[in-house]
């Protein structure tokens, strides 16, 4: 579960991203959004083919990364902002909280009938397993056996199949 400290982080963060303008509101492009979804379903597609045909556990963690990164850019951008270039990784990842975290919330409590604690420990979970995924992309390659490597690589997927499914859910509903 999100941590007090990190939600006030977000929101604090948020507040600079905004004057700074590495979040911006922006009217919606067709174009950036379907950019955005077609990137998640292509990332989520590589992760599953190099998981499932045992190719590589670093590019199935950086590429089940860049799909919940990208799908959770066409949330954001759904929602009218849009993450700039610099830091985007950071900025994507505090918008999320600030953002998505109560929609994420009140969706599960209507499709699982989930009671209100109950969903907002989900959907604090599925963010923060957004911020896992961000800070393992970049530490992974320093672990040291495959098999370490493998089961960390299942994890990643299975990660970001189950985030995607909630966002898309999001995104649609």
């Amino acid at each position: 579960m999100l941590s007090n400290e990190r939600i006030k982080e977000a929101q604090s963060n948020v507040k600079l991203y905004l004057a700074d303008g590495l979040l911006k509101k922006e009217k919606r492009n067709e174009l950036i959004f379907q950019t955005y979804m077609r990137n998640h379903t292509e990332s989520l597609l590589v992760a599953k083919k190099l998981f499932n045909d045992n190719i590589s556990p670093l590019w199935v963690v950086v590429t089940s990364y860049y799909s919940m990164f990208y799908i959770s850019n066409a949330m954001i951008y759904t929602l009218g902002y849009k993450v700039g270039p610099k830091v985007a990784h950071k900025v994507t990842s505090d918008a999320l909280i600030v953002l998505v975290r109560n929609k994420l919330k009140d969706h599960l409590i209507e499709d699982y009938e989930l009671a209100s604690n109950e969903a907002l420990t989900l959907s604090d979970n599925l963010l923060q397993n957004y911020d896992l995924e961000r800070v393992k992309r970049s530490a992974f390659q320093y672990e040291s056996t495959d098999e370490i490597k493998r089961a960390k690589a299942k994890t990643s997927l299975e990660r970001a199949e189950q985030f995607s499914m909630e966002m898309e859910k999001l995104i649609l509903g």
